[in-house]
């Protein structure tokens, strides 16, 4: 579902930030990246969700490659890629089913839409995912009230409503406590295999990943270290990611 080959960006100050990147995430799969800061693993989703355009490579969502693309034929084709990150990023003072309703307007182009408006349709539709979460008793309370897991998920509804094939997850619960950050990581498993997403997601948490994750990841000096399945990872193989780049 998702295929991404050889990906390389250099900033301009001329750090190399990711060099001939692979990995590719099937339909129902969860992978995880793991590498220490500065590793490239922020630059490689924003890469794939071309918020940054990479110098080399293809990013490749159900055969289409996003490296390739411009203007509307790109904002169209994102559509089937969502992300969600760190921070909730929730509008607070208005409800939370039209929070989840705004992932959906990317489909719609009217006055009406760009103005604010949100159809009846994805409302309906809002309330579904917010079951799928967990949170459809919460539909109506404004999202100010919220806490940082229940934010989280109100975030990953939001992504549902936008019907992606690929969930790009930022460090989705770097602010969250253990308790909280377990709930989204079953959420994410669950979502993955029910839905048939094609999961990708960055985690500072290494015991998460191995209790999580369908194969992991290691990304050193922005390059691939390892892709393996969860089980194969070796705790060496996860420290060596974390050393200094002069060890």
């Amino acid at each position: 579902m998702l295929d991404v080959r050889g990906l390389s960006l250099r900033y301009p100050n001329g750090t190399q930030a990711l060099a001939g990147f692979d990995v590719a995430v099937g339909s129902g799969e969860l992978v995880v990246v793991l590498g220490g800061n500065g590793s490239g693993k922020t630059t490689l989703l924003r890469c794939i969700s071309r918020t940054l355009s990479p110098d080399k490579g293809e990013v490749r969502v159900g055969g289409v490659d996003l490296a390739q693309l411009s203007g509307e034929k790109l904002r169209r084709a994102r559509l089937d890629l969502a992300v969600i990150s760190q921070h909730a990023a929730l509008v607070r003072r208005r409800s939370v089913i039209a929070n989840v309703a705004t992932g959906a307007l990317g489909r719609h182009d009217t006055l009406w839409t760009a103005l604010g408006g949100l159809p009846a349709d994805e409302l309906t539709a809002a309330r579904g995912h917010l079951g799928e979460v967990g949170l459809d008793h919460l539909a109506r309370q404004r999202a100010g009230t919220l806490s940082g897991g229940q934010a989280q998920r109100v975030a990953i509804a939001r992504a549902l409503a936008q019907r992606p094939r690929v969930l790009l997850a930022d460090e989705p619960v770097a602010s969250l406590d253990p308790e909280a950050a377990e709930d989204i990581m079953r959420l994410l498993k669950r979502l993955a295999a029910e839905e048939k997403l094609a999961v990708l997601c960055v985690l500072h948490q290494v015991e998460l990943a191995y209790r999580y994750a369908d194969r992991v990841v290691g990304i050193r000096g922005g390059r691939l270290a390892f892709d393996l399945p969860r089980a194969e990872v070796s705790r060496e193989a996860v420290h060596r990611l974390y050393l200094s780049e002069a060890a």
